[in-house]
């Protein structure tokens, strides 16, 4: 993890990419528990219930919140990748570096599931970090040495399909094959067998091995959305409209083959990832267009000054107790509000980590990994 300041001007950046990045960490640091409140107190079951993964087939909002993180890790490295082979970085050098995030990444992510902390008993050692660590490194790496579209497609279309005939067709011993619960699938099997420490779901882990490898997809997907966008022979109508047809196009494909391979976060099927992917690319396509085509970015501050420093925000409001610090301040001022008081636990909660953030990125504070 490193400090540094911005490497381009911020005019030069792709303003949409850090809004959207904090728009999606949003939701991770408090804004899902600001809608649960809401929720509550209108009686909005709906708006609740997005907040909530689905048991384990289906889709709702949360389930997207993970996946367009790592769509949006994709979408950046035909900026960040792509402008270092085209000043002649060796792929080496490049590959090392990929690498050494992965490691990082592993490691953060064993220290967010409080793995130190227990001494390393019963220690869980897939994790968020880990899962975006992986999918990272595959894409990159194929972005690395096959950067021309036409070739990423195939291994998208490579890895959607290989997925698919993994967990349809490949028999688990004494269940069968295409066995899609957390008990049957191929994914709990492969964690039993290889997966080191406690499994989050028991007999299979949401980030174990088949499910991060999997997620290489959706990451994949952001870094052909990254080609799109950085191509400059298109205008941007026709960026925006590539990105929406791909988004469309998946979401499509994804309800039409989840009538025989459901979409299911909890073991990443493809067609998981297809839906994801394609819901990612139609919000891409939006933030471009608001924030990038029509330079609509006053409202879009708040998320980009989140966006700015994602991973350390994650590990922040993990380590920390952020709800509790600030009650610990302002609970003077809030308990006396009866019905309304967790309301406003929750929006205050959400300014005291803004404003570090802020503070942070006035700063030229950015927390890389």
């Amino acid at each position: 993890m490193t400090t540094k300041p911005l490497r381009t001007e911020p005019e030069k950046r792709l303003q949409s990419l850090d809004a959207l990045r904090g728009f999606d960490m949003f939701w991770i640091t408090g804004g899902g528990y600001l809608a649960t409140v809401i929720a509550q107190m209108t009686g909005a079951e709906w708006l609740g219930n997005q907040m909530h993964h689905v048991e384990w087939a289906g889709f709702r909002f949360e389930d997207l919140i993970f996946p367009l993180f790592m769509f949006i890790a994709g979408v950046a490295v035909p900026f960040s990748v792509g402008s270092k082979l085209e000043k002649n970085v060796p792929k080496r050098r490049l590959f090392i570096k990929i690498f050494n995030r992965l490691l990082l990444l592993i490691v953060l992510g064993i220290l967010y599931n409080g793995v130190f902390k227990n001494g390393f008993t019963d220690g869980r050692i897939a994790s968020v970090l880990g899962q975006i660590g992986i999918g990272y490194f595959f894409a990159a790496l194929i972005y690395l040495y096959f950067p021309a579209l036409k070739s990423r497609i195939f291994w998208l279309a490579g890895i959607l399909v290989g997925f698919g005939v993994i967990q349809l067709l490949i028999p688990v011993p004494g269940v069968g094959a295409g066995v899609l619960t957390p008990e049957g699938c191929i994914n709990g099997y492969i964690d039993r067998l290889f997966l080191p420490g406690r499994l989050y779901g028991g007999v299979y882990d949401p980030e174990g091995i088949l499910c991060s490898l999997s997620a290489t997809g959706v990451t994949l997907m952001g870094t052909i959305a990254g080609n799109i966008l950085r191509y400059k022979k298109t205008s941007d109508w026709q960026k925006i409209g590539y990105l929406t047809a791909t988004g469309v196009s998946l979401i499509v494909l994804a309800l039409a083959f989840s009538t025989f391979y459901p979409i299911i976060k909890k073991c990443w099927t493809s067609t998981f990832n297809m839906m994801a992917g394609g819901i990612s690319f139609i919000l891409m396509a939006l933030f471009f267009l608001i924030i990038d085509h029509w330079k609509f970015r006053g409202w879009a501050f708040y998320f980009k000054v989140i966006g700015m420093n994602s991973i350390f925000v994650y590990l922040f409001t993990r380590i920390i107790d952020t709800q509790n610090l600030t009650q610990f301040f302002v609970g003077w001022l809030i308990k006396p509000m009866g019905e309304a008081s967790a309301l406003a636990l929750a929006i205050s909660t959400l300014t005291v980590i803004w404003l570090l953030l802020y503070y942070m990125y006035k700063r030229k504070i950015f927390l890389r990994v």
